[in-house]
């Protein structure tokens, strides 16, 4: 069966479908009509108890609900009455939906998902509606080849991750449904998507204009269609899936919104050396992805070679590692396969086999960040770590943080750090750790409630030099005031606590007195 044509909004229909989705189908809305314990079991993918909730109502937003999120057919005159401005007709025409006839009582199917979107980010609360293909909770069939996703757990994870200061141009490379597209569109001058697929660009066309936000679409491959231009942030959630040729030849599709064609972890190798000749000076990458890790080499050096090749700064965080069966057995059922099916077992085997032959032990994902310094003269920057804490919040505000901090003490020596004044952040606490009747704690933790939700283990000195950070005196006098008061030379107690504290400031655990 071939996959429905994208749908397309007609500038005379856009006013009005963009009114009735805001008076009647909003997140709110949604949630009211379908209950907390329904909402919580569509969240999961069960649908049955949206189903039950939604059963015979008539408020537009359970109607829309059942029509896109459910994928339940729904009356001709109830969607009227959900979009009376738009009509089952005007709906039929932009490509949602598909009716059986023109009496009120018949049938009319979704053609495409449709949901309200709200996502929060460093700038703030996002709200639109985005459409995408229809997935396996509705039509209970594996995804076609060119199917295009909606929003999913990697999407918001990287819209969270986004650094959100002005930027002019912005590149959404692999933009799908365009959402990271639209979340730039707030802060930049001008935003490009590119896709190599037409059909995820014609969502984002209409995602755009629904939105009422103008961008630039190209149709082409990763890092082609912008060939010779430069721009001021990147954002990239690419095709990193890790599929052997051998699972394809199995008869597993080569699915265009995750998988990329190219053998192992290359995709996103060759994404990271290349992106940085298409930064401009300060322009700031930010890319998910997926890489192996090999027997009998540390998959740190390995990733850490990619940033080499870039010629940019680079940061790397490890969020998960999943062994080869179970990010197999992930991917598989990501595409709609089941397990104990035919096609699951021979693509299961093959990714097996081909993952055994090749030293894969297991495969990591996670972010990188990269970054073209304004001074190009300068020593580069790399880090590359593994970070599991939980997050609790948008994470692009500490990204620039990080940077800037980076920046910062990339051009400051050791004296300069001395003179400035520090002090702790309200997201930091102290923990200290006391077996009873003992007067002095074991164990001393500064934890971080912000950002990654960092621990850190000081030493006395660093844990006298942060006490003392409030602002009032520079690094340098609490240095000096700890030697005096430990009788130490003050080389030594410099020795110890500036390194530290350049760490400290890196993680936001200390922060200028002035912030």
């Amino acid at each position: 069966m071939p996959s429905p044509r994208p749908p397309r909004l007609p500038a005379a229909l856009a006013y009005g479908l963009r009114a009735d989705l805001a008076a009647g189908f909003t997140r709110a809305a949604v949630d009211d009509a379908l209950g907390p314990v329904a909402a919580a079991a569509l969240q999961r993918e069960e649908p049955v108890a949206a189903r039950r909730a939604t059963e015979g109502a008539s408020e537009p937003a359970a109607v829309l609900a059942r029509l896109f999120l459910l994928g339940v057919p729904v009356t001709r005159a109830a969607l009227d009455a959900a979009l009376p401005r738009t009509t089952t007709a005007g709906a039929a025409v932009v490509g949602l939906v598909t009716a059986a006839g023109e009496a009120p009582d018949d049938e009319v199917r979704a053609a495409v998902d449709l949901r309200p979107y709200e996502a929060s980010d460093a700038a703030g609360e996002a709200r639109w509606w985005l459409a995408s293909d229809l997935g396996e909770l509705v039509t209970g069939r594996s995804l076609h080849a060119d199917h295009v996703l909606g929003i999913g757990g990697a999407s918001l994870t990287l819209a969270r991750l986004t650094v959100r200061d002005h930027r002019p141009r912005v590149l959404d490379l692999g933009t799908g449904c365009g959402v990271q597209a639209l979340h730039a569109s707030r802060h930049a001058d001008h935003v490009l998507g590119t896709d190599v697929s037409r059909r995820a660009l014609d969502f984002a066309a209409f995602n755009a204009a629904l939105a009422g936000t103008p961008l630039e679409l190209r149709e082409g491959s990763l890092l082609e269609p912008v060939a010779g231009e430069r721009f001021d942030l990147v954002v990239s959630n690419p095709p990193f899936v890790i599929t052997p040729p051998a699972a394809h030849a199995a008869g597993l599709p080569v699915m265009e919104y995750r998988d990329g064609a190219k053998p192992g972890d290359s995709l996103v190798a060759d994404l990271v050396s290349g992106v940085g000749a298409h930064l401009a000076p300060g322009g700031v990458a930010q890319l998910l992805g997926n890489w192996e890790h090999h027997a009998g080499e540390d998959w740190r050096e390995r990733v850490g070679g990619w940033l080499e090749a870039a010629g940019t700064d680079g940061w790397v965080v490890q969020r998960e590692v999943q062994d080869p069966a179970e990010y197999a057995h992930t991917w598989l059922r990501d595409g709609g396969l089941r397990p104990g099916s035919a096609l699951f077992d021979a693509a299961l085997s093959a990714w097996l086999d081909d993952f055994a032959a090749r030293g894969v032990e297991a495969v990591g994902f996670g972010y990188l960040v990269l970054r073209r310094p304004a001074e190009e003269s300068r020593p580069r920057w790399h880090r590359v770590e593994d970070v599991t804490t939980p997050v609790h919040g948008p994470l692009g505000g500490h990204v620039a943080h990080v940077l800037a901090t980076q920046e910062w003490l990339a051009a400051h020596d050791d004296a300069a750090l001395a003179a400035q004044r520090f002090r702790v952040p309200d997201d930091v606490t102290e923990e200290r750790h006391l077996r009873p009747g003992e007067p002095d704690p074991r164990v001393l933790l500064l934890r971080q409630g912000g950002g990654f939700g960092r621990t850190y283990q000081p030493g006395t000195l660093v844990a006298g030099a942060v006490g003392a950070c409030d602002g009032e005196l520079t690094l340098g006098q609490i240095v000096g005031g700890l030697a005096v008061v430990l009788d130490q030379p003050a080389d030594a107690v410099a020795a110890e606590v500036l390194p530290a504290a350049r760490d400290l400031l890196l993680d936001g655990l200390l922060v200028p007195a002035d912030d």
